[in-house]
C-alpha cells in the first residue's frame, strides 16, 4: 500500500523519535543528541546515537541508520505496512484507505513534483544563458554572486506567453498537468493556456525536503503588472502552510543559528549573505496560524523582523493578534524593528552585518510587545482611561488558550500597570517615555487600519466598476498596502483581468463572487462606501473615475509617508548624527511639500462630483 506523503510526515511530526527509540533502548542525552547501546549488535560502549532535530538514529559501531518507521520494523521484525500501522496508532492518526482514486491522486502528484521540478531547471537555463542577461544585471546590483544564484537556485521566465510551455510539453508534460502544477494560466473564455511567469527573476519555493513545490516571480522592466506574483495553491502548494527557505534555515538552526523572519524573498537572501542563515520568509501574506507552528517546530522563539514603518507596525500587530491563542510553555515569538526606510539588505549594506545583529538583539518578547502596543493606542493621564487600558489588557490575556502562559501574562501586566500608574498621570507618562513608545506610533500599531480603510474601499470599489483602470494603475497598487481581505480581492481581481483583459464590470463581479468574494463586493458596491465617492459608481466617465483613483491613491501613500516620517523622527532621536539629522531634514522637507501640494488640490473631490464628506 502506498501512503500519501503527508501521511508519514504527520506521524513523524506527532510521535518524537527519542520515544519510540526509548521503549527499548535507554538514551542518555549528550548535548543535542541521546546516547545508548546499540540494539542491532552486541557492544558494552555506547555508540547509538539518536538525533530528534534531523529525525534519525546512526550506530557509529554497525552502521545501522534510519527514522521511527525503520526502527520499529527492525527492532520488532515487522512489515513496513505493520510499523506504520503501530506509529499511527501511537500518533492518533487513523490509517487511510487507499482507494483508486487515491491512487490516481498520488500518481497525478508525482508528476505535478515532475513538472515543477523540470521548470526549476528550466528557469535556471535561462538565467545563465542569453534570455536572462537582464535578470543577470538585476541580481548583481543587488550584490548576489554565483553561489547565492546557486544557493537559492534562481531562475528566470522569459517575456514569451509559451515558452516554458513549449519547452515541458516538449519533454512530455501534459498541458493539463502545467495547468494544475500553477506554471499556465487557463483564460476562463476557454482559450488556449499560457505562461504564468513572464519576465520574472524565478524564486524557488521548496518544501521542508527541499523539493522544488512552488515558485515567487519578481517583475523586470515597468510593466504595468504586480511587482511580485507566487503560484497559486496546488496540490503541491498551500501559501499559508510553507515558509521561503525553510529546509535551509531549519538545517542552519540546527547548527546553533538564529530563526529570523523577514518580509520577502529579498530580504532572506540578503540576511543569508551576511550570515544569517535561518532566515524565512511568509509568501505574500500575513503570518498565518499554520507558518507560526512551523516555526516552533525548529525554534522555541522565532524572532520577527518588521520594517520601521506603518506597514511593518501593521504586519507585528497582525501577528500578535495570531499568535496570542497560540502561545504555550516554552513557544512564542520576539520581534525586532528595522530603523525607518531601512530593509534588511539597506542595513546590512551600509553598517554589516553587526548592524544587523544590533536589531535582532534589541528584538523585544511578545508581552513587551502587546505592552507598548496598548499602552500607546492613547492616552492613559485619567482614571477612566487607565480603566480601559486595563480592560484592553485583560481582553489581550484572555486570548491565550494555555492557562498557565495566560496566568504569567496577566501577573505581568498586572505588576507593570501598577508601577506605571502607583503615582499617577506623570509616572505613567514617564513609562510611556522611556520605553520610547509616543502615542502617534502606539495608534499606529494598536490597529491595521491606520491607513483609512475607507480610503482602501474607494480603492476597489473603483477597480470594480471601472476594470480597465486596473492596468493603468497596477504599479501603484502593487505599492499601496491594503487590508488583507481587501488585498486578497485586489489579487483575485487582477488574476482575472490578466486572463481576459476586456472583462466588463458585471461579468468581473460574478468571477470574483463565485470565488468567494461575495459578501466583500456587495458591501463595495454599496451606498455607504460609494456616497465617499461618486467617481466610482456605475457609469461615471473613466476620465473622472481615473482622476479620482490617483487621488485617493495620493492620499493612502501620503499617510504612509507621514507616519515614516514620524518614525525617522524617532530613530533620529535615538541616533543623533549629522548624516543621520541631514537624512531627516531632507525627508520631512520633501514630505512637508508633498503635504501642502495636497491641501491646495483638496477640491479635488468637488471636482470629482464627490462632494459628500471627504474619502
Amino acid at each position: 500500500m502506498a501512503f500519501p506523503p503527508r501521511f508519514l510526515d504527520d506521524i513523524k511530526d506527532r510521535v518524537a523519535l527519542v520515544d519510540v527509540v526509548s521503549r527499548r533502548v535507554k538514551l542518555v542525552r549528550k548535548g543535542r543528541e541521546h546516547l545508548g547501546l546499540c540494539p542491532f549488535h552486541n557492544e558494552k560502549t555506547p555508540s547509538f546515537t539518536v538525533n530528534e532535530e534531523k529525525g534519525f538514529y546512526h550506530c557509529f559501531g554497525c552502521g545501522a541508520h534510519g527514522d521511527a518507521i525503520s526502527f520499529v520494523q527492525n527492532t520488532q521484525s515487522l512489515t513496513f505496512l505493520e510499523a506504520v500501522e503501530q506509529l499511527a496508532g501511537l500518533a492518533g492518526l487513523p490509517m487511510p484507505e487507499q482507494t483508486p482514486e487515491d491512487k490516481i491522486r498520488e500518481e497525478k502528484r508525482v508528476g505535478l513534483a515532475e513538472a515543477v521540478d523540470a521548470a526549476s531547471r528550466w528557469f535556471a537555463d535561462q538565467l545563465r544563458g542569453a534570455p536572462g542577461e537582464a535578470a543577470r544585471h538585476y541580481l548583481s546590483g543587488r550584490g548576489l554572486d554565483e553561489q547565492a544564484v546557486g544557493h537559492f537556485r534562481l531562475g528566470f521566465a522569459p517575456d514569451s506567453r509559451d515558452a516554458l510551455k513549449t519547452a515541458l510539453t516538449g519533454q512530455g508534460f501534459a498541458v493539463e498537468i502545467l495547468v494544475e502544477a500553477g506554471l499556465l494560466r487557463q483564460p476562463d473564455d476557454g482559450g488556449a493556456p499560457y505562461d504564468l511567469f513572464r519576465n520574472r527573476v524565478m524564486f524557488p519555493i521548496t518544501d521542508r525536503r527541499g523539493r522544488v513545490v512552488a515558485f515567487g516571480g519578481r517583475l523586470l522592466g515597468d510593466a504595468r503588472a504586480p511587482k511580485y506574483i507566487n503560484s497559486p495553491d496546488t496540490p503541491l502548494f498551500h501559501k499559508g502552510q510553507m515558509l521561503y527557505n525553510l529546509d535551509h534555515a531549519a538545517a542552519a538552526v540546527r547548527e546553533g543559528a538564529q530563526l529570523v523572519v523577514a518580509e520577502g524573498y529579498m530580504d532572506v537572501i540578503a540576511l543569508y549573505r551576511a550570515g544569517f542563515e535561518g532566515a524565512v520568509a511568509p509568501l505574500g501574506t500575513a503570518l498565518t496560524e499554520d507558518q507560526i507552528n512551523a516555526l516552533w517546530r525548529h525554534a522555541d522563539e522565532p524572532i520577527l523582523c518588521f520594517d520601521g514603518d506603518e506597514a511593518g507596525a501593521r504586519a507585528a500587530a497582525r501577528a500578535a493578534d495570531r499568535a496570542l491563542p497560540l502561545l504555550r510553555p516554552g513557544k512564542s515569538l520576539r520581534y525586532a524593528t528595522l530603523p525607518p526606510g531601512k530593509d534588511p539588505d539597506d542595513l546590512i549594506t551600509a553598517g554589516g552585518a553587526a548592524a544587523m545583529r544590533r536589531v535582532l538583539d534589541d528584538g523585544v518578547p511578545m508581552s513587551e510587545l502587546i505592552w507598548k502596543l496598548e499602552l500607546g493606542a492613547r492616552s492613559i493621564e485619567t482614571p477612566e482611561r487607565r480603566a480601559d487600558l486595563e480592560g484592553r489588557l485583560r481582553q489581550r490575556t484572555r486570548q491565550i488558550v494555555d492557562p498557565s502562559v495566560r496566568q504569567y501574562y496577566w501577573s505581568a501586566f498586572r505588576d507593570r500597570l501598577f508601577h506605571s500608574f502607583r503615582t499617577g498621570g506623570r509616572r505613567a507618562g514617564d513609562a510611556r517615555r522611556a520605553s520610547g513608545w509616543t502615542e502617534a506610533s502606539g495608534r499606529a500599531l494598536a490597529s491595521a487600519a491606520a491607513v483609512p480603510r475607507r480610503r482602501q474601499q474607494v480603492v476597489l470599489a473603483t477597480l470594480l466598476q471601472h476594470p480597465t483602470l486596473a492596468d493603468e494603475f497596477s504599479d501603484l497598487l502593487a505599492h499601496a498596502e491594503l487590508d488583507q481581505d481587501l488585498d486578497g480581492l485586489l489579487q483575485a481581481l487582477q488574476k482575472h483581468l490578466a486572463a481576459n483583459p476586456d472583462l466588463d464590470a458585471e461579468t468581473l463581479k460574478r468571477h470574483l463572487s463565485r470565488d468567494g468574494f461575495a459578501a466583500l463586493v456587495g458591501a463595495l458596491c454599496a451606498d455607504d462606501v460609494l456616497a465617499h465617492a461618486a467617481f466610482a459608481r456605475p457609469g461615471t466617465p473613466v476620465a473622472t473615475a481615473r482622476a479620482g483613483l490617483s487621488e485617493v491613491l495620493a492620499f493612502i501613500f501620503q499617510g504612509r509617508r507621514m507616519e515614516e516620517l514620524e518614525a525617522t523622527a524617532r530613530y533620529t532621536a535615538d541616533h543623533p548624527d549629522a548624516e543621520t539629522e541631514a537624512r531627516f531634514l531632507a525627508f520631512r522637507q520633501d514630505v512637508e511639500l508633498s503635504e501642502r501640494r495636497m491641501r491646495e488640490t483638496e477640491d479635488w473631490i468637488s471636482d470629482a462630483g464627490t462632494r459628500d464628506d471627504g474619502v
